[in-house]
């Protein structure tokens, strides 16, 4: 990812532009195996034949100084399964200015976003911006606040909500928030369904640290408030915000003190607490629990009624923290910052196998699971490990060959994984080939 210069950071971001992909903003020809206008390179040319990709790596929240440079990216050889398209970009991706992960293939970088077409690859829809805004993004009405409902996204700007189609433009719509939700910095929390979940943050005179609070839920099909109601300081929407159907997920904050907040999704009235370690520095909703830090640098599964069901973190002598698990029906699979990862039985949370990946992990490395395959993203050279969630079992590794500073991320639907770095995007095929 290109690490912005003064001048970057200071005419980057703003509101939302739609175009059609052919518009004035123009559509990358770079796709292979699939739409764009430009040359189709052979799976062989591109994997052979591609550059040194522009630019330094994006400075990451958690902390990467700005004066250590980047290594040098080294080439490695493609293998795994063969891509059934690749896109390339004309910037390298950004996709942590999502909120939530996509369910089909998107391409974020810093000036614009591109939907791209699953079957083809082919570009069908492109976003762009045309107010500057500082960057990275950090507050409501950058692009970090995008939130994925069915067939459609949403975002904010100058108090308005905006609702753009993925695919057809005359879907798209505007909606200024009504009187009493307030008047405040709208954020998104999440789309669950067809129920469109935010707040807004309003700023008195006489306070800059603890915010007038409004949450609202809009029903997205006629874009009616189904309620709006004030929160304590202290407390917000997580995001995603949902810990199950009907529920919604929240943070408190009370001094040193942190809770996990659960309400009910049809009028925000708080269900149950429990207190969150480690300031809930990350949380998951799984099927059956939702996982939290457990203090130690494991995690805790915190039953739908918020009692702990149990923990799972370091032995004596261990040293490693948890990084967000993603959770199926019957497992819940936790990273491990030092490259190990465990699968536990949900319901008891008792180990049932761990593979050593080669690399380190990090809060960018996010695994995801689908059709009974746990898909793992590692550096650039690291490639893209795909694991039986039963046994552990490595099933194959996908490397591009293409070099590059990021890590990898996933996203799919119910035929590929989308997994991309850089300026390059590969639809591969989803399951245990």
């Amino acid at each position: 990812m290109e690490s912005p210069s003064a001048g970057q950071r200071s005419a980057e971001q703003g509101s939302w532009q739609w175009d059609d992909a052919g518009g004035a903003g123009g559509t990358p020809g770079d796709v292979v195996g699939g739409g764009g206008e430009g040359p189709r390179l052979g799976r062989r040319g591109l994997l052979v034949g591609a550059g040194v990709l522009a630019g330094g790596a994006a400075l990451w929240a958690f902390g990467r100084s700005a004066r250590t440079a980047p290594p040098t990216p080294r080439p490695t050889a493609a293998e795994g399964p063969a891509p059934a398209w690749t896109y390339r970009g004309a910037e390298a991706m950004a996709p942590e200015r999502l909120a939530d992960r996509p369910d089909r293939p998107l391409f974020p970088s810093r000036t614009r976003l591109v939907v791209l077409d699953p079957a083809s690859g082919a570009p069908a829809r492109l976003i762009t911006f045309d107010q500057p805004r500082p960057y990275p993004p950090s507050g409501p009405d950058s692009m970090g606040s995008v939130v994925f409902g069915p067939d459609r996204l949403f975002t904010t700007f100058q108090g308005r909500i905006e609702s753009r189609h993925l695919t057809d433009p005359g879907g798209d719509w505007s909606l200024p928030l009504p009187e009493e939700s307030g008047r405040g910095s709208v954020q998104l929390a999440g789309c669950d369904g067809g129920t469109l979940y935010g707040s807004v943050l309003n700023y008195g005179s006489t306070t800059t640290t603890s915010p007038d609070t409004k949450v609202f839920a809009i029903r997205v099909s006629d874009r009616s408030v189904l309620w709006s109601r004030p929160f304590g300081a202290g407390e917000n929407l997580l995001a995603p915000v949902t810990a199950a159907p009907g529920l919604l997920l929240c943070r408190r904050r009370a001094g040193e003190r942190t809770e996990v907040v659960v309400r009910d999704a049809t009028d925000a009235r708080e269900l149950w607490k429990a207190p969150a370690d480690e300031n809930l520095r990350w949380y998951t909703p799984g099927p059956e629990n939702i996982y939290v830090p457990d203090g130690t640098g494991g995690v805790r599964a915190l039953a739908p009624n918020g009692e702990s069901r149990w923990t799972a973190g370091p032995a004596a002598g261990e040293q490693w923290r948890a990084l967000p698990p993603v959770a199926d029906d019957a497992r819940v699979y936790v990273p491990r910052d030092n490259g190990l990862l465990t699968g536990h039985d949900a319901a008891t949370g008792r180990q049932v196998w761990s593979y050593r990946l080669p690399f380190p992990l990090d809060v960018r490395s996010q695994p995801l699971v689908a059709k009974g395959v746990l898909y793992v993203p590692g550096p650039a050279a690291g490639g893209v490990w795909a694991i039986d969630a039963a046994t552990g079992r490595q099933l194959w590794t996908f490397r591009d060959g293409i070099p590059g500073k990021d890590v990898w991320s996933l996203a799919a639907d119910d035929t590929h994984l989308y997994a991309g770095h850089d300026d390059a995007l590969h639809a591969l095929p989803l399951g245990a080939n």
